[in-house]
């Protein structure tokens, strides 16, 4: 058993007993839903690490499903962008270097504002209050114990800031860059899982939309996204501690 999957092994077995929310055997009725959820959790909370080796009999045997369970998860998770498959080599928990970070959090702020501009430029107010529907969401969620349930809170609230633009080509390039923003926010939530600054990231961002000010909210998601990329980069750069 390599290295990894004894971490993985083990780290099932503590968090079933002392844990509720942990990893656990999947009971319910989407096997491959709930079994790519235990994956999720593993790599957010860093049990499985970037660059890692998968395999799916070990995984089988930790979470207690089939191994073709197991696969249509792994391949779940590969078009998300978690995980990559290697011809010939099997599976392996996604990477990526400080290059990237930058680049998907100068994208990301980009296609955001174009989706900004479409959701300002509605008179009704229609579109913003799809916005707000998300922020209220976002809200409820901040604080749970699940660090998955906070990983999906932050992509859906982003997702719903796209589909209320209206936008045929952000809507449709969505689960591409959810993909990519994945194994950034999974390497943030490694390093610092932190609900608080998450939450007020969120409420500065959402408070600059609702002044329409569109000075003030590019300036919100440049501290969202871009300056929280770079601090994640020093962040990784000191062994991943705060500074």
């Amino acid at each position: 058993m390599t290295s990894e999957a004894r971490t993985m092994s083990q780290w099932t077995q503590q968090q079933h007993a002392s844990e509720p929310r942990g990893p656990a055997q999947v009971t319910t009725l989407s096997r491959k839903a709930a079994a790519g959820r235990e994956i999720r959790r593993a790599v957010a909370l860093g049990y499985l690490k970037p660059g890692a080796k998968v395999t799916e009999a070990q995984l089988a045997s930790d979470l207690g499903v089939s191994r073709p369970t197991v696969r249509e998860a792994l391949n779940q998770l590969t078009g998300e962008g978690l995980i990559v498959q290697e011809p010939y080599r099997g599976f392996r928990i996604a990477e990526v270097n400080n290059s990237q970070l930058r680049d998907i959090a100068a994208t990301r702020v980009g296609l955001d504002m174009l989706a900004i501009d479409a959701i300002l430029a509605d008179p009704t107010g229609r579109r913003m209050s799809i916005v707000q529907e998300g922020w209220t969401q976002f809200s409820r969620t901040t604080y749970d114990p699940d660090p998955i349930v906070q990983l999906e809170a932050h992509l859906t609230f982003h997702r719903q800031i796209w589909i209320a633009s209206e936008n045929y080509m952000l809507i449709n390039l969505w689960p591409v860059t959810k993909a990519h923003i994945t194994i950034a926010l999974a390497a943030d939530q490694r390093t610092r899982s932190d609900p608080d600054r998450a939450y007020k990231l969120h409420a500065d961002l959402m408070d600059a939309i609702l002044t329409e000010d569109r000075a003030a909210i590019h300036k919100a998601f440049i501290a969202h996204t871009i300056d929280s990329a770079e601090e994640l980069i020093s962040m990784l750069a000191k062994g991943g501690k705060p500074s």
